[in-house]
């Protein structure tokens, strides 16, 4: 066959865009103009999975009330392994796998691997979309301040802004806070826990392998405590949609700097940190009820 045919058909190549287009003459990059955060968007997560149940053939219906993240995937794979998590078969998403699970009569949701800003965020927006009413996400992170020994857990309550997704859903600012109330009744669900619990900011970064000395140490000198990859640009859609999410991180690891990092525990802490998100669960539904 000759070079540039296919099935008889003949191709030829077409330069576009000689020109480069300009969104705007204003100063900065370009994921900082022409935002306008009132405007609604054209892409929907309601078209997505409209279109999604079309293909799949599958009807309506809603997801349990309460989902988690799993970023890392140890949380769904010990429920799975175990027996206790199934497939839902009402979630239409195109990317992952929904796996529901009950615990004490309730029913749960749980997605892994959604990992970073834009991938967590494409996930929250058709959790909700498809009946979710609370999103509680546990990441693992990496050890900015010192003087503690990992693993231990942290209720995030504000991320440093160094990824792009917030930018879509909110105007520029350094941090994404978490809902205040969200919270604190996280603290109370997990005041007698038992379980070493900080409540404070995390660096939300794309980039994790250009985390260098000089990032480090401004965000140790801001009292971060750990860097992950998914809280600023989820408590922004939560901010922007006024929805209920809150971004639990453990803190598995010191970046590496020493061997035998990234240890986390019992079923690679799975049992821990499941106890900690039911815990947190359980206490929105009580003060719901």
């Amino acid at each position: 066959m000759a070079r540039g045919r296919v099935a008889g058909r003949s191709w030829r190549p077409e330069l576009i865009g000689l020109q480069q287009p300009t969104m705007s003459d204003k100063p900065g990059p370009a994921i900082l103009r022409g935002k306008n955060h009132h405007a609604p968007s054209v892409f929907t997560p309601d078209a997505l999975l409209r279109e999604a149940r079309r293909q799949k053939h599958m009807g309506p219906g809603a997801i349990p009330e309460i989902c988690f993240l799993d970023p890392d995937g140890d949380i769904g794979r010990y429920l799975r392994d175990s027996g206790r998590a199934a497939r839902h078969p009402l979630w239409a998403c195109y990317h992952t796998e929904l796996h529901a699970f009950e615990e004490d009569g309730v029913e749960f949701g749980i997605v892994e691997h959604a990992v970073g800003s834009s991938f967590a965020v494409l996930v929250a927006e058709q959790l909700f979309a498809s009946g979710c009413q609370l999103l509680i996400s546990m990441t693992s992170a990496g050890q900015i301040m010192q003087g503690r020994s990992p693993p231990y857990f942290i209720i995030i309550d504000k991320a440093l802004r160094d990824e792009g997704t917030s930018y879509h859903y909110l105007p520029i600012a350094d941090y994404s806070a978490a809902d205040a109330a969200l919270v604190r009744l996280a603290r109370e669900a997990l005041a007698d826990d038992g379980i070493t619990i900080l409540i404070g900011a995390t660096w939300t970064t794309d980039a994790p392998f250009r985390e260098t000395a000089e990032a480090i140490d401004a965000a140790r000198a801001a009292k971060i405590i750990a860097v992950e990859m998914e809280a600023a640009a989820l408590y922004a859609f939560a901010a922007a949609r006024d929805r209920p999410v809150l971004c639990l991180a453990h803190v598995t690891n010191q970046m590496g700097l020493i061997e035998g990092d990234f240890e986390k525990g019992v079923a690679d802490g799975a049992q821990e940190s499941l106890d900690v998100l039911l815990r947190v669960a359980q206490g929105w539904r009580r003060r719901k009820a």
